[in-house]
């Protein structure tokens, strides 16, 4: 017997859309803003005036890898979920990085602003289990779109971020504060300001989101009952995960995404730079390709939710980014013409790049959540998938040295081969959770 109606759920569904995913999505957009603004900052003048002497070209690449360093090694935090009440870990999270952004304003050299990265990851690594937390308010094949609405904020907080750096070159070119200080205490402060907005908006569980009637608390536990099987977990329900082909293959192809996924962002102004565009150009064409990530994630998102099915966008979006890094590796050879550096084919190019990792990110992170059974599991898995996947960028970070430039053949090849293996691995993790999904459905219906 239904205990409740189409339209009551319908209705719980839109009001967590509305409430929750879209403010942690505004949380990630302020988290990935505060991530990924260093490469503009770059852009305007933070490597002058921070660069040490006798000059040393790794700075830069050592104050982004710290950042994944103590992203990874902090991981574990996305386990509190469950642990700390939703309201607290979030507000604690935001507040942390909130200001370990801002003071990034203060930096007076490298190792101060690689200290204050380190703080930066830290903070930000437990927020990494938003999409575990949204799996506690939406049913399975409901996960893909509001996850694509949280990570989504990625290319939006960069194009934004591209766009803000414009007008901040634009205004402090004659201030007395440098551009780049500037940039980061104004990407940076608002994080600390939504903190305390979060203790008041996020709901530990369906049961204390303060906007559901009683009524529909009721609904959206319900909703819920036949995907989570309760609160009692064995032990060997998380240890298996170790041992399942499915978490390892998930934790795989976002290991290679993030090559891509943690390198462009940071460092397409540099590259915009190499092509020959001043520093005010590099910002603006920055913004487009992430403007376009962000509308077609939500797009393919949606059909993938409507169709339940994740595999054949993934290694659509997989091979058409893998394209576009072909097209950047080989654009100085004569199987391209020789392309110059400031070629437009070379900045067209990456659009499908960049559409293409935002897109894949997003799907396999749904998948990985949609093909965990229980709590237990899926809290597990997506560690493991974190874990193993945010080793990506402590090679992504390393892929555009200065000395490549203008066209970091290597980078561009290796994100290519990589978003390659990630179409491969994908097609090999549809055809086996094709077959684990039909003994799934064996069992449910024997039971």
């Amino acid at each position: 017997r239904q205990l409740y109606t189409v339209e009551e759920e319908q209705s719980v569904v839109r009001k967590f859309d509305r409430r929750l995913v879209v403010f942690v999505a505004l949380l990630y957009l302020l988290s990935f803003l505060d991530r990924s603004n260093i490469g503009n900052a770059r852009v305007a003048g933070m490597d002058d005036d921070l660069q040490s002497t006798p000059l040393r070209e790794d700075w830069y690449e050592w104050s982004l890898a710290a950042f994944y360093v103590a992203y990874i090694v902090f991981e574990w935090m996305s386990l509190l979920w469950r642990l700390i009440p939703a309201h607290i870990y979030v507000t604690a999270l935001v507040l942390s990085w909130g200001v370990a952004a801002s003071l990034q304003a203060v930096a007076v050299n490298y190792p101060m602003l690689i200290f204050l990265r380190t703080l930066l990851g830290v903070g930000e690594a437990g927020f990494t289990g938003v999409p575990f937390y949204l799996s506690f308010f939406f049913k399975r094949h409901e996960l893909a779109f509001r996850t694509a609405i949280f990570i989504s904020a990625a290319p939006l907080a960069t194009s934004f971020a591209s766009s803000l750096a414009w007008l901040i070159l634009q205004l402090a070119e004659s201030g007395p504060i440098a551009p780049w200080r500037l940039l980061f205490l104004i990407e940076g402060f608002p994080s600390i300001l939504i903190a305390a907005l979060a203790w008041r908006i996020i709901p530990d569980s369906p049961q204390t989101a303060p906007y559901l009637t009683h009524r529909e608390k009721k609904v959206a536990r319900l909703r819920l009952q036949p995907e989570q099987p309760g609160p009692h977990h064995k032990p060997p329900a998380t240890l298996a995960v170790l041992t399942d082909p499915v978490a390892w293959l998930t934790a795989a192809i976002l290991f290679l995404a993030n090559l891509a996924y943690s390198s462009l962002p940071v460092f397409l102004p540099t590259i915009l730079r190499a092509m020959g565009h001043t520093a005010l150009s590099a910002q603006a064409l920055s913004a487009p390709p992430y403007l376009a990530s962000f509308l077609l994630v939500l797009a393919t998102a949606h059909l993938s939710d409507k169709t339940r099915l994740r595999s054949p966008f993934l290694i659509a979006h997989a091979l058409a980014s893998a394209a576009g890094y072909a097209v950047l590796a080989l654009s100085p050879t004569p199987l391209l013409g020789n392309l110059a550096p400031a070629s437009t084919i070379r900045y067209l190019a990456v659009y499908p790049a960049a559409v293409g990792f935002f897109n894949v990110v997003v799907l396999t992170i749904a998948w990985s959540i949609n093909n965990q059974r229980g709590a237990a599991r899926r809290g597990a898995g997506f560690a493991l998938m974190q874990v193993v996947g945010q080793c990506g960028p402590l090679v992504g970070t390393r892929l555009y040295p200065d000395r490549e430039a203008p066209y970091y053949v290597k980078g561009m090849a290796v994100c290519a081969v990589a978003m390659v293996g990630v179409a491969v691995l994908a097609g090999v993790l549809g055809v086996w959770l094709g077959r684990v999904n039909k003994r799934w459905d064996t069992e449910e219906e024997g039971e």
